[in-house]
């Protein structure tokens, strides 16, 4: 089984709103195997263009297991809140094993 990450690239338009989206992610992910990678920390652009502040790596155990969390009831009931604090480009690729 093949290990998937999902790539979240974010500018966070709403601090309040997206604090209370942190405070309660980690569940969601948890239950289908995913944790951080990275969480917005510092990054240097070595080429082209990142059109937004942070960035947010998460690794799952399997893309069924990403995409699982991704349109789970529990993710899709916060999602909104996410969406709300910002802009986001998102995708999940297939990890090297």
């Amino acid at each position: 089984m093949m290990r998937a990450i999902a790539v979240f690239m974010e500018t966070v338009h709403d601090e309040e709103q997206f604090a209370k989206y942190r405070a309660v992610v980690l569940p969601t992910l948890e239950a289908f195997g995913g944790k951080f990678l990275a969480r917005g920390g510092r990054f240097t652009v070595v080429e082209g263009k990142v059109p937004h502040e942070r960035i947010v790596v998460v690794e799952f155990p399997s893309r069924a297991a990403a995409e699982g969390w991704y349109a789970s009831e529990a993710y899709q009931k916060i999602l909104p809140m996410r969406l709300n604090a910002m802009s986001c480009d998102a995708f999940i690729i297939d990890a090297l094993d």
